[in-house]
């Protein structure tokens, strides 16, 4: 059972997958504090093991932001770099806006989010579709 305060509760916290993915922490820290390392990880196996038996290990993708730093890496180019313009919205629901400036496109991309991190990976997909299609336009 989880215990939200009164504004969590006004603004739909149970389904928000922060507050469930934080309460699944404590729970697996308290299970380690409780017993042990053996009794943890039995139950860590235990609750991810179907999700664990449908991993497809040769399909694993990289993240947008990976994926960007090493693309241009490969072609010697600048690394990206990601700036945060602003952020709005309310506490529990906040919206980032970020640039990402790739100097081999002497082009900014600016990429909006509920964290700096889903923002800076929108930002650097959008990177990475444009370098693609620079390299489809020379093909």
């Amino acid at each position: 059972m989880l215990i939200l305060g009164p504004g969590e509760l006004k603004s739909g916290g149970w389904r928000r997958a922060s507050i469930l993915a934080n309460t699944l922490e404590a729970l697996i820290g308290a299970i380690y504090l409780d017993s042990s390392m053996k009794h943890c990880r039995h139950y860590i196996l235990t609750i991810y093991e179907d999700y664990l038996s449908r991993l497809d290990l040769d399909d694993v993708k990289k993240s947008a932001k990976t994926e960007l730093q090493e693309y241009l890496q490969a072609r010697q180019a600048s690394k990206p770099i990601y700036q945060l313009i602003s952020m709005s919205g309310k506490p529990h629901l906040p919206e980032f806006r970020v640039v990402c400036l790739v100097e081999k496109l002497n082009r900014d991309f600016v990429a909006d989010g509920p964290s700096k991190k889903l923002a800076e990976q929108a930002a650097a997909s959008m990177a990475l579709a444009a370098l693609h299609a620079e390299d489809n336009k020379q093909s």
